[in-house]
């Protein structure tokens, strides 16, 4: 898809699209933010594919929260989430979303997501990294089940509309704040969309790595928009890797839901031996950044491909049972979970960093808000408790609607067509899919799980040279798809490397081998447009504050000026 400045610069006579609210992902959090924001005002949701095109969509697991309070507690959900967060939590906001996770499981019952039931309670699995079974879930599509149910509560709404297969290039926003967003519509035509108000809400950038249980579009697309604005991010190095996906080379990634093992399945070497009790304790129900690094760990030192994961001693009609998905896929690419082992490796799975945000979703760029994986809200900390991911998108989403239903008045919508910035010459198809592969290489090899400094600095060079020799730093937007996909790539892999190379210690997802060890005090990595290095701030200093936000830049791109 090819467009050039005459043909799509936006005249007087064609109409602006203008809403009170423009959300940018159609997964949970844009979903939920949509319909909060409805009794408020017009409100449009951007997917870049379907609507039902999301990382929400291929969550498996479940949404952990506290419904058994006999056995659980949320002082205990808070606990296991601090624990799993390697000390970078920031604890008060913890203990908000976690309090309002009750809440939620009865709004999404109460809209009808069919959460598994077993003798008339809910059913709950145990993860890793949980002291108890608190997940709720969906057989093996928990995500698919809750986003097509709020989508289906959306399609009621007259005040939502979706608009598919519609790109976010680059936000707009004028020296004081957010406008919209400029914009690649089906059919190919560049529009700007304003809005009183914009929620990023993009999801993750699993695809800067060459293993990756995300979407294919999961670019980092929110991420790199709102640096390019000038919005603050926080804590890009911290990768989560799921420990378990299919292994079948050629193939893409398939997830083996982290509820296996809650219900069993043992991590075992080729030979079948077990091993991650010489890590952990916990062995298999260790958060997933133990289980993963021991994994990685066991690869390297054998030099072999991959481990097995083994359910085949559980009751097998239990199996097929909850896990129906898992099940038939392995059974489509050769495999038995009832009768033998499965080969699995770890791969990309969860940016635990992002967009700076306060408890209400609010960025450092007024008008800006973020809510998902796309934003840092302090929840995860160093590394994500397995299925609050969920959690966060919907606790979140909602915090912002009530934050902007209480405000006294909201500014108006830009009335003047924004004069476009200029557009990037393209970057041709076979180079940046050439590069993209390079650059997920470069990534998983470099910046992967196990990582040294002289392997970050080589990225880090790498990475900067990719920048510089297609001008992919430089002002303006990008409008061929793939040039488009690999610049976001390419920028949110700057950060990510750039954040690992400052962060001198291991913690959580991130592990350097020349620092094997945390620092103390804990300290967040706040980095900005412009910024020389990362800013270290102490933990409980990072909020999207006038503190963070005390120069904002003006936009590498999308200006009104």
């Amino acid at each position: 898809m090819r467009n050039t400045p005459s043909r799509n610069r936006p005249t007087a006579k064609e109409a602006m699209p203008s809403f009170d609210f423009l959300i940018i992902g159609a997964g949970a959090a844009g979903l939920r933010a949509a319909l909060g924001l409805a009794p408020l005002g017009r409100v449009a949701v951007l997917s870049k594919g379907e609507a039902t095109d999301s990382a929400s969509d291929w969550a498996q697991g479940g949404i952990a929260a506290v419904t058994d309070f006999v056995r659980d507690s949320i002082a205990a959900h808070v606990a296991d989430t601090l624990a799993a967060g390697g000390g970078l939590c920031h604890p008060e906001r913890v203990e908000a979303i976690v309090a309002a996770g009750p809440a939620v499981i009865e709004e999404l019952a109460g809209w009808g997501v069919p959460f598994d039931r077993e003798h008339g309670s809910w059913q709950l699995t145990r993860e890793g990294g949980h002291g108890t079974r608190r997940v709720l879930h969906v057989a093996d599509h928990t995500g698919a089940a809750i986003t097509r149910t709020l989508l289906a509560q959306v399609y009621r709404e007259n005040q939502i509309r979706i608009f598919p297969h519609t790109m976010a290039l680059d936000l707009i926003r004028d020296d004081e704040r957010c406008l919209g967003a400029w914009v690649l519509d089906a059919q190919g035509r560049i529009k700007a969309f304003t809005a009183r108000a914009v929620v990023l809400a993009s999801g993750g950038a699993g695809q800067v790595y060459q293993h990756s249980s995300s979407p294919r579009g999961a670019n980092g697309d929110g991420l790199a928009m709102a640096w390019r604005a000038g919005a603050a991010l926080a804590n890009l190095e911290f990768i989560q890797f799921h420990p378990t996906t299919l292994y079948d080379p050629g193939q893409p990634a398939f997830l083996l839901s982290e509820a296996l093992r809650g219900e069993g399945a043992r991590l075992r070497l080729p030979g079948g031996e077990a091993f991650l009790e010489k890590y952990d304790e916990r062995a298999e129900l260790a958060p997933r950044d133990v289980v993963a690094r021991a994994m990685a760990m066991e690869m390297r030192q054998r030099g072999i491909q991959h481990l097995c994961l083994d359910i085949h001693e559980q009751d097998c009609e239990r199996i097929r049972r909850h896990f129906p998905g898992i099940y038939a896929h392995c059974q489509k690419r050769g495999y038995d979970l009832c009768r033998e082992a499965v080969p699995v490796v770890p791969a990309a799975h969860y940016t635990c960093g992002g967009i700076v945000t306060d408890p209400s979703g609010q960025t450092t760029l007024p008008g800006l808000y973020a809510a998902g994986e796309a934003a840092w809200t302090g929840l995860h900390g160093a590394n994500r408790l397995a299925s609050n991911s969920l959690l966060e998108c919907l606790v979140t989403a909602r915090a912002i609607a009530t934050h902007l239903a209480g405000l006294a008045t909201l500014p108006a919508a830009a009335s003047v067509v924004p004069a476009k910035p200029d557009i990037l010459p393209a970057l041709p198809a076979d180079v940046a899919h050439e590069r993209g592969r390079a650059l997920q290489h470069l990534m998983w090899t470099q910046v992967g799980i196990l990582r040294r400094q002289a392997e970050l600095q080589r990225a880090m060079e790498q990475l900067t040279q990719w920048l510089e020799e297609d001008a992919l730093a430089a002002t303006g937007i990008a409008v061929e798809i793939t040039h488009n996909a690999f610049r976001n790539r390419l920028q949110c892999a700057w950060l990510m490397t750039r954040g690992a190379l400052a962060r001198h210690e291991s913690r959580g997802c991130h592990y350097d081998a020349d620092h094997p060890n945390p620092h103390q005090p804990p300290e967040d990595l706040i980095q900005c447009l412009g910024s020389a290095q990362p800013e270290r701030r102490p933990i409980g200093a990072a909020d999207a504050d006038a503190s963070v936000a005390r120069t904002l830049p003006s936009a590498a791109s999308g200006t009104t000026r």
